[in-house]
């Protein structure tokens, strides 16, 4: 699971505000505000390691055994040397070569993952609908792997003690589930107070594994035979239908392979790549070596492979470290959620939703209540259901492997559109990905009624859910543009009709780019005055991560005291329309900050009776996510005693 698009990209068009974003345009006068991750790069480096590494770390945990347990025999050294070909020529292929030295070069203003891939692609440079769509559907998936990954992992960090203390194993699905439900409740008080201990645990995680399988390869050197991809490539072509089924276990050697990417813009892509390269990928490539080592020298194959590595005697240490290590990677997989949900919010594609900073010091140091314990009960229910670390391998990988295929897709279009590649060298390199990417996503589609329809599931609601809010956040746009009047016009028909002028400021938060704010229509019709000084604001969310100070906002005084401004914001940002006030008497506005009320509208959805609205079932859905979310004036930080809200009904 990507853990950061999660935090990066499950990581950073605002509903009923603001535009489509069909209509972005970035502007020339944007300029990206976000600057490299600073500090000591071997301090960045061991902080990746708590927060990037933790998904793709702890897979051999799982990973071996469950690739020796496809074939229903007992394996020959061939099938042995074959598997473990297949792992490391898999880590090196699609990690090291295809995210590591190839999609870390393509970033948007800083920012990596498929969100923000698309944003780059699919609407910076021009816009595309079904770059949108493909970009979409790609973080969709990784919410449904994302459910996955802290029951797979949790349990089989606990599975150790059925080998240390047979009787204790009844106990390690309770156990789990109550390591999950407390994982999961802690989330809103933050984890900033024991997040700085993530990356030496992991480090001494990385280390363990490392001397582990060293261990394991004294015992039969000749192991690292299986270097040769010629072992791989013989038993995958001559072991029939179990060469192929094969992959799909394989493949979950590097399902946190897209967390590189996604997590570049907290670290950078420096200590990332210091990171995997020092420590990460000779760790993995130790301790797989270090397994098939042990079944090549006769060890049993049933349990778990990984824990036959360690002395009996420091076995329950090894367990609760090796469950500490997945409750890491666990918490970076939640986290990645919660910034993937704000990623999204921003890019107008989810309902507004409460959005918590649990800690000052970092951004991305939130909590989205709503995805949390959606997250946990559906993690709990995996738990329960499948019981056990081998059943739920069945139904992990196949959202991922689908994201990876699409993360190749968008890659071959910045090899020719970036970076200037020729056809042929962009499509000899994309066909390599495309191609393995491929034969992992097909192994894994076998899977699919062993329990891989579940992420498959939980990403298609999540889309479906994406799609209705921003048709209807489209709709809604539309109906609003049918009643446009110009500013001018209608400011000089108040001064016609003689209507009062009252001391102070009025800010009316709109989404028209010309036009008079619906809500300031409403309020000078019902009320029969309007305020000395008014401020029209359009907010408009960028298809950057940031934006600067210097291109955040156009400002130009329409008629005397009234001032129509554009305000932009990336999508890893959040509004602050108090402070961007504040900013625009730099401008030349002369607006009293001290004065000020702001006018909100609050729109209750309805059917069309014409027949040109949204289908009845599309409608009633975005009217009960628009009744649910987060009220305007939360999501851009107004404060509570200045807002005025005026209701009224809008049919799409």
């Amino acid at each position: 699971m990507a853990s950061g698009e999660a935090a990066a990209a499950f990581g950073r068009v605002r509903s009923i505000l603001d535009t489509t974003l069909a209509d972005d345009q970035t502007s020339t006068t944007e300029i990206p505000a976000h600057q490299a991750p600073q500090g000591k790069l071997s301090l960045l480096a061991l902080s990746a390691l708590g927060v990037v590494f933790g998904d793709i770390g702890t897979s051999p945990l799982y990973t071996f055994k469950t690739i020796l347990g496809v074939g229903e025999q007992t394996p020959d050294p061939a099938s042995v040397l074959g598997a473990l070909s297949l792992v490391l020529w898999t880590l090196f292929i699609i990690t090291t070569i295809k995210y590591v030295l190839f999609a870390m070069r393509v970033d948007n203003d800083g920012e990596g993952g498929i969100l923000a891939l698309m944003a780059l692609l699919g609407v910076k440079r021009q816009h595309r609908p079904t770059i949108i769509a493909v970009g979409l559907f790609g973080a969709a998936l990784i919410y449904g792997d994302g459910a996955i990954t802290p029951a797979i992992s949790v349990l089989s960090a606990l599975e150790g003690v059925d080998m240390a203390t047979p009787a204790l194993q009844p106990y390690v699905v309770p156990a789990a589930v109550v390591i999950l439900f407390a994982l999961f409740a802690i989330q809103s008080r933050g984890t900033a107070s024991i997040g700085r201990l993530f990356g030496p645990v992991m480090l001494v995680w990385f280390v363990t594994i490392a001397v582990l399988g060293l261990v394991g390869i004294a015992a039969h050197p000749a192991v690292f035979v299986a270097l040769n991809p010629l072992y791989g490539l013989s038993y995958l072509f001559s072991s029939g239908a179990t060469g192929f089924l094969v992959l799909g276990a394989v493949f979950l050697c590097v399902t946190g392979a897209e967390a590189l990417y996604a997590d570049m813009g907290h670290f950078g892509a420096r200590p990332i790549k210091l990171a995997w390269f020092a420590i990460v990928f000779p760790s993995l490539i130790l301790n797989y070596a270090g397994q098939a080592a042990l079944v090549l020298n006769g060890a049993p194959t049933d349990g778990n492979i990984f824990y036959r590595l360690c002395p009996q005697m420091l076995l329950l240490p090894l367990i609760a470290l090796a469950t500490s290590a997945t409750i890491i990677a666990s918490q970076a997989v939640i986290t990645g959620a919660f910034s993937m949900t704000r990623q999204a919010i921003q890019l107008g594609w989810l309902p507004r939703l409460s959005i918590v900073q649990t800690s000052s010091k970092g951004y991305g140091q939130i909590y989205v209540g709503v995805v949390n314990w959606l997250l946990m009960v559906v993690t709990l229910g995996l738990t329960v259901g499948f019981r056990k670390s081998d059943n739920l391998a069945s139904a992990y990988g196949i959202a991922v492997s689908l994201t990876m295929l699409m993360t190749s897709a968008l890659l071959f279009i910045a090899m020719r559109e970036i970076w200037r590649w020729s056809l042929l060298t962009a499509g000899a390199v994309a066909a390599l990905f495309l191609t393995i990417d491929s034969a992992f996503f097909l192994a894994n589609l076998t899977k699919i009624a062993e329990g891989g329809y579940v992420p498959l599931l939980l990403a298609a609601s999540v889309y479906g859910v994406m799609w209705i809010w921003h048709r209807g956040a489209a709709a809604v746009s539309a109906r609003f543009r049918e009643t446009l009047i110009l500013l001018p016009e209608f400011m000089a028909s108040v001064d016609d009709k003689k209507i009062a002028r009252v001391p102070g400021t009025a800010v009316f938060l709109t989404r028209t780019e010309e036009g008079a704010p619906p809500v300031m229509l409403w309020h000078v019709k019902h009320n029969r005055a309007l305020h000395e000084h008014v401020f029209v604001l359009r907010v408009m969310v960028r298809s950057v991560p940031w934006v600067s100070s210097a291109g955040r906002i156009d400002l130009k005084e329409v008629v005397p005291n009234v001032w129509r401004a554009e305000a932009r914001f990336g999508f890893m940002e959040r509004p602050h329309i108090p402070e961007l006030l504040a900013a625009s008497k730099a401008l030349g506005c002369t607006i009293d900050l001290a004065d000020v009320t702001y006018y909100v509208g609050h729109e209750t959805v309805i059917s069309r009776e014409d027949g040109k609205g949204l289908p009845a079932w599309q409608e009633r859905l975005f009217a009960l996510m628009e009744r649910n979310s987060v009220h305007v004036s939360d999501f851009f930080s107004l404060p509570q005693d200045r807002v005025v809200e005026i209701g009224r009904q809008v049919a799409i």
